[in-house]
This record gives C-alpha cells, sequence and structure tokens, in this order.
C-alpha cells in the first residue's frame, strides 16, 4: 500500500510537471489519473489496489460517526425520561481481534461512544470487559458490537 501511494503521489507530481500547470487541479487530474493507471496495471502490483483500503476506512469513519449520533439521542432520551429505571452492568466480550492496533482501534471506538466505555482486556488478548449505562440482554449488546465495530475493523486491516 505504501508504494501504491507513494507511485500515486510520482504520477501526479509528473503530470503537473508535463502540463507546466503547478496548480492543485492539475495535481488532483494528475492523482486521478494515477488511481486509474495504477488500477488497470494492479494484476503486475504485489499488493491490493489501495484505494479498496481507503474506502474502507471512509466507512469506518462513517460509521462511527452514525453509531455516535444513535448513541448521543439515546443518552438525551435517557436523561429527559424522569424515574427512569436504569441496568448497568459490565459484560465479557469476546474478540476476534489479534494485534495491538485493532484491540486499542475497538477499545477506542467503544469508549468515544456515549452509554459504553472499555474497562479492561484480558491478559490473552480475546476477551474485553465493557460497561454498560444501561443493558437488557448483554448477548445482543455483544452482537452488536462485533456486527458494526470488529467486523468493520476486520475489514481495515485484514
Amino acid at each position: 500500500m505504501p508504494l501504491q501511494i507513494l507511485l500515486n503521489l510520482i504520477i501526479a507530481v509528473m503530470w503537473m510537471f508535463l502540463n507546466e500547470s503547478y496548480h492543485f487541479a492539475s495535481f488532483l487530474t494528475g492523482f486521478i489519473f494515477g488511481a486509474l493507471l495504477l488500477f488497470i496495471l494492479g494484476r503486475f502490483i504485489p499488493d491490493a489496489f489501495y484505494l479498496h483500503r481507503v474506502w474502507k476506512i471512509i466507512k469506518l469513519v462513517l460509521l462511527f460517526l452514525k453509531e455516535l449520533l444513535l448513541a448521543n439521542l439515546e443518552i438525551v432520551k435517557w436523561v429527559y425520561r424522569p424515574g427512569r429505571k436504569y441496568n448497568p452492568g459490565i459484560f465479557a466480550m469476546p474478540t476476534e481481534l489479534r494485534t495491538d492496533w485493532e484491540i486499542t482501534m475497538l477499545t477506542s471506538l467503544i469508549s468515544l461512544t456515549p452509554g459504553t466505555l472499555s474497562v479492561d482486556v484480558s491478559e490473552s488478548h480475546d476477551v474485553i470487559y465493557i460497561h454498560a449505562m444501561d443493558i437488557n440482554d448483554k448477548e445482543e449488546a455483544i452482537d452488536a458490537i462485533k456486527h458494526t465495530f470488529e467486523k468493520a475493523i476486520m475489514e481495515v486491516t485484514r
């Protein structure tokens, strides 16, 4: 992936020099041309086309923003609903993530989402302990995290 980005930047700069136009629009045109060229010649490059991974990163960011908005709306409902009984709890979520970077990303996304907090990671790095502000079904909460954040992180890193 770093090689492809470097090649794309070199093609964009070469495009600017060949056109003798040193504006951002010329650089952007060269960058798009370079990305198309790398996509067409992808079978000669050992790694997967890097813009696929960039797209997955964008999807992860959009997923986090969606979950952040929904969690904030849920917190506002809890705060303004008088007499509500909360059911806080800590649950253990098994994870398929293995690298420190993946686990750190997941625990950060969980902690940044209102209503949940990553408390601890097991010594073997296969269980994350999470505190939830209001939890009725632990299995449903585990499935929700696994099918959103964990799945998106695995798509980006693998």
